[in-house]
């Protein structure tokens, strides 16, 4: 009876120091553009152009992904005013719209922050620029209390947008959090990870991404450790080959034994603010290719009826394969099927995005500049 009890109360423990920011995936841009009738409009008007935020050009980027759809509600100052936000481990600067932003609908139909209302608020001396595939986000900087998955962090500068671009209209979330280094963030602004890690507020210098298919329920980012509960069998861990996004090695993609992407080895990164898979376009197509899909205007579809006889596409990453099978890169919006394989341009770099997370639980060390990875439950 002891060691049980010893045992429960090392649980407790274990419990008490991982910090939860439950995730809620909610409708995405394309899903409400598809139910305005609009979404063939905006496509056209707007391809789809994932590689723009990992360009570096001295302001700090995010992609133009209409199928984002994992966010988590954080507060800002004091008393608190809440914010719904995409955890993105693609990008490091935190932001969301102000009461100065009124030029677009983005801002119209999002929570806005109001300096004047929190008393621990303090105003910055730099601007911020974010850009998008449609447009920017413009804005300045300030200071605040901010509060994530119940952890309280002081003196976080974060952006405060005046303009933002139209398709930011149609996302769901406010605003963004970004989960990188602070070596890629707009004006060397000290990430939030980086100052729970500095200000004692994480047990372990990592946080763990699971990511659930439900609609509604059950994905979460864990800072300050690893929930067990959410993966089987053990951790493979995977050094960084980049310390600015979270970049490894991947040595080939594979579709029944037979190479047919990433040959003779790339750079892959693992993307919370992306929703699919992005590699070169020539490796796309072949990959929708040999899994049967029709690409029209840079949509991959397929038969609704064909998913149970697709195959499996296997990623080995330094030296270690991670199956993705087709129940995972299939989605169904409106009654067509399309693939989770989008193009990305001619650059040499891959995107494993939501659609590879979903089947892999992501562990994040920013000390051991490595990611972890485990099969989902």
């Amino acid at each position: 009876m002891k060691c049980l009890v010893i045992v429960l109360l090392a649980l407790v423990a274990l419990s008490e120091c991982l910090h939860r920011m439950p995730l809620i995936k909610g409708k995405t841009a394309r899903q409400r553009l598809m139910e305005k009738g609009k979404w063939n409009e905006y496509r056209q008007k707007h391809p789809f152009n994932p590689m723009v935020k990992f360009v570096q050009t001295g302001t700090e980027s995010m992609t133009n992904d209409a199928d984002l759809s994992y966010y988590g509600v954080v507060s800002i100052g004091t008393p608190p005013q809440s914010f719904s936000v995409i955890f993105d481990t693609g990008s490091s600067n935190l932001w969301v719209p102000s009461v100065d932003c009124t030029s677009s609908e983005a801002c119209q139909n999002h929570n806005l922050f109001d300096p004047s209302k929190s008393s621990s608020f303090v105003w910055g001396s730099q601007s911020l620029s974010i850009q998008y595939g449609t447009g920017s986000m413009d804005g300045y900087l300030g200071s605040d209390t901010v509060e994530v998955g119940g952890i309280t962090v002081s003196n976080q500068v974060f952006g405060l947008s005046t303009s933002e671009a139209q398709f930011m209209a149609e996302m769901a979330a406010d605003g963004i959090l970004g989960l990188a280094f602070q070596s890629i963030a707009s004006d060397n602004v000290v990430p939030v990870f980086n100052n729970m890690i500095s200000q004692n507020l994480v047990s372990e210098p990592l946080f763990s991404v699971y990511l659930s298919s439900d609609e509604q329920q059950g994905s979460e980012v864990v800072f300050g450790g690893v929930d067990s509960t959410y993966f089987t069998g053990s951790i493979t861990w995977i050094p960084l080959s980049s310390a600015t996004y979270w970049q490894i090695n991947m040595d080939s993609v594979t579709i029944n034994g037979q190479i047919v992407a990433c040959s003779g080895g790339c750079q892959a990164i693992i993307d919370t603010g992306t929703s699919i898979i992005v590699g070169p376009n020539t490796d796309i197509n072949n990959i929708n290719s040999w899994v049967g899909a029709s690409v029209v205007n840079g949509e991959a579809t397929v038969n609704c009826g064909s998913v149970q006889t697709m195959p499996d596409v296997t990623f080995t990453l330094n030296g270690n394969s991670f199956t993705v099978p087709a129940s995972a890169y299939v989605s169904q919006n409106s009654g067509s099927c399309s693939t989770g394989f989008g193009q990305g341009g001619t650059e040499p770099l891959w995107i494993l995005g939501d659609v590879f997370i979903r089947e892999y639980y992501a562990i994040f060390d920013t000390n051991g500049l490595q990611i972890g990875l485990a099969k989902s439950v």
